[in-house]
């Protein structure tokens, strides 16, 4: 009898850690600030791409009426923080779009509410290069096959009817691709600014193109929330957004550059630099942009099953009482 019972009470044991097991890491309790703000927790990497997330926690600090307060998450990989986000353990993040879809396509609850940014990424490359076919044969860093840089570099490759094939590609972090490329490790690279940046002002680089040239109006980096947070605080959400689009509209060259400077460190001249590529205005995602993307991600075999507009995007009446969306 004392046997069953043990075995019975070690079972209940089991069954209890199991759920405590299953629920670590998931953030289910919602936080507020001593001043009564809900705390909306985001996940970022530390370049330019994500600097209206930065700005708009600056803005709602100097705001005693808002309802809610960002806490900035900061992670060193896109892995890193795709996995915290899948896991619930952060509420949103400023990614790669490209990335966010691949996660929908692998039935992970997410949902995009808003662009990072438009443009601003540019292909990068040694003194020696000087054209497209330069790049036959030669090494061409990207941060992950699943992103716009990829999908760049195969853009501008078509112009001169050239394929992955004719170059060796590897993925590598952003930060250490200036550095790669001013050793000769590498002979080019297409990466979140302000790395493209670094190496025009330090010298060891110049613009073959900008994303402007090659595919205008691009959608990059996204602002993305994790489903069941979104489910269960979509107000909280709805007015994250509504300061999230006052904080991208107020994002000048001159402001922009002082906040890159506060939250990335970096130095001034390679903010201007970097700056001088990229838009913060009108950060809605349109049904006609999201269709070019759609169609690029399967075009150059970085996602086969995308999710369509409606199965990714949030489209929140913030944007849409503008008539921002299309």
């Amino acid at each position: 009898m004392k046997v069953h019972q043990y075995k019975t009470a070690g079972l209940l044991l089991l069954c209890l850690l199991s759920v405590v097991v299953a629920g670590c890491g998931q953030k289910d309790v919602t936080e507020y600030t001593e001043d009564g703000r809900e705390i909306v927790t985001i996940g970022y990497l530390p370049i330019t791409h994500a600097l209206p997330v930065f700005q708009e926690q600056k803005l709602l600090e100097g705001q005693k009426d808002s309802t809610i307060s960002i806490r900035l998450q900061k992670f060193s990989s896109w892995t890193d923080l795709m996995d915290a986000l899948n896991a619930g353990q952060i509420d949103g993040a400023s990614v790669l779009a490209e990335l966010a879809m691949g996660a929908v396509s692998q039935g992970i609850d997410l949902e995009a509410v808003a662009l990072g940014h438009k443009d601003g990424n540019v292909i990068v490359v040694s003194e020696k290069i000087q054209s497209v076919a330069d790049l036959s044969g030669k090494t061409f860093a990207i941060p992950s096959n699943q992103s716009t840089h990829n999908i760049l570099l195969q853009d501008m490759l078509a112009t001169e009817e050239m394929t992955f094939g004719d170059l060796t590609i590897i993925q590598l972090p952003p930060s250490e691709m200036p550095s790669s490329l001013a050793s000769g490790a590498i002979d080019g690279y297409c990466v979140a600014e302000p790395f493209g940046a670094q190496a025009i002002v330090q010298g060891f680089g110049h613009v073959l193109y900008d994303s402007t040239q090659l595919w205008d109006d691009s959608i990059c980096c996204v602002l993305v929330f994790n489903g069941k947070y979104l489910e269960n605080h979509r107000d909280t959400v709805d007015a994250f957004l509504e300061a999230y689009q006052q904080a991208g509209e107020t994002l000048t060259k001159e402001t922009a550059k002082e906040t890159a400077k506060e939250y990335l460190g970096q130095d001034a001249q390679i903010l201007e630099q970097s700056l001088m590529w990229i838009s913060y205005a009108h950060l809605a995602i349109t049904r006609k942009d999201y269709q070019v993307l759609y169609e690029k991600v399967k075009e150059y075999n970085i996602n086969g099953n995308p999710p369509s507009y409606e199965d990714f995007v949030y489209e929140s009446s913030i944007f849409s009482k503008d008539n921002i969306l299309e």
